[in-house]
């Protein structure tokens, strides 16, 4: 009778692994998943990266789902990259097909063939070459220009590597994070960032090249309340999300909070929010990652 339980009992948290991980592929990855992870996992051809590399490590890792939010909230403060999205990314009419898209870019430039990265990138450029106008303050934008594009990689680059390292599941060492950021270099480089940062030092000199020019302009805090307390989501998904959302507020700097009237609340964020967050990532892990085939007996 124990047995027939404990078969009971693994078959039910079976089907229940399988429901939130369909369910997390579809609001991520969209109609278009199924044929997406096809092109991402085809075998053969030579890949960008090969198996081991950091990068693999972070974009693989459920801390994405946080490092997301961090990097769209930090990339918010320049006001030419937060006036190019909110005049052409959709991300209020529609979110989750903004989401869908980078998370492919995402995929098959870290996993798929070179190939396919190579295709993925160019269609990316070309994009850029059409995002244009002018911001609330009468400057001219396009999406193309490197110095903007140098800002969009690497508050990623920032982002993605802060969540890993504070939620992933192994934590890289220096040469790992000095790694990762080598290895987005060459996506960067591709994408026409000039001379991307290509260690942990170099990314924080980086940013603070571009601090004077960061604001929490109106459009970057109507985003941020956007993005952290109305998206779109079924009432069963907004406290995982919220969840979500407040760990990566917690990865943001004081000064990447402050233009977006983002509290710093320290021993909030050391005794609930950060345990929270590292509960819900794991979760996410677990449901998403294929449990080991049992030995045949």
């Amino acid at each position: 009778m124990g047995n027939v339980g404990g078969h009971g009992a693994a078959d039910l948290a079976s089907s229940v692994r399988g429901r939130i991980a369909a369910a997390i592929f579809e609001r991520v990855s969209g109609p278009e998943g199924p044929a997406r992870r096809q092109v991402i996992h085809e075998p053969g051809g030579e890949r960008l990266f090969e198996e081991g590399r950091p990068v693999r490590r972070v974009h693989g890792d459920s801390s994405m789902f946080v490092g997301g939010i961090t990097a769209l909230l930090l990339q918010s403060l320049h006001p030419l990259a937060m006036a190019a999205v909110a005049g052409h990314s959709g991300y209020r009419g529609d979110p989750w097909g903004r989401l869908q898209r980078t998370s492919y870019f995402l995929a098959v430039t870290t996993f798929g063939r070179a190939s396919d990265a190579q295709e993925a990138i160019g269609r990316v450029r070309a994009i850029h070459q059409r995002v244009t106008g002018i911001a609330s303050d009468g400057r001219p934008y396009t999406a193309s220009d490197p110095h903007l594009l140098t800002w969009v990689h690497i508050a990623e680059a920032d982002s993605f590597l802060r969540a890993h390292t504070r939620f992933g599941s192994q934590p890289l060492d220096q040469a790992g994070r000095d790694g990762y950021v080598a290895d987005l270099a060459r996506i960067g480089d591709g994408l026409g960032v000039p001379d991307p940062p290509r260690t942990e030092a170099e990314l924080a000199a980086r940013i603070a090249q571009y601090r004077a020019e960061l604001a929490g302009t109106a459009q970057a805090r109507e985003a941020a309340r956007f993005l952290l307390l109305s998206p779109p989501l079924p009432v069963i998904a907004r406290a995982p999300y919220a969840v979500l959302a407040a760990a990566a507020v917690s990865l943001l700097p004081g000064w990447a909070r402050r233009p977006l009237y983002l509290p710093r609340l320290p021993v909030t964020e050391a005794t609930v929010v950060r345990p929270a967050g590292h509960a819900l990532v794991h979760a996410i892990r677990w449901a998403i990652t294929a449990p080991p085939t049992a030995p045949a007996t």
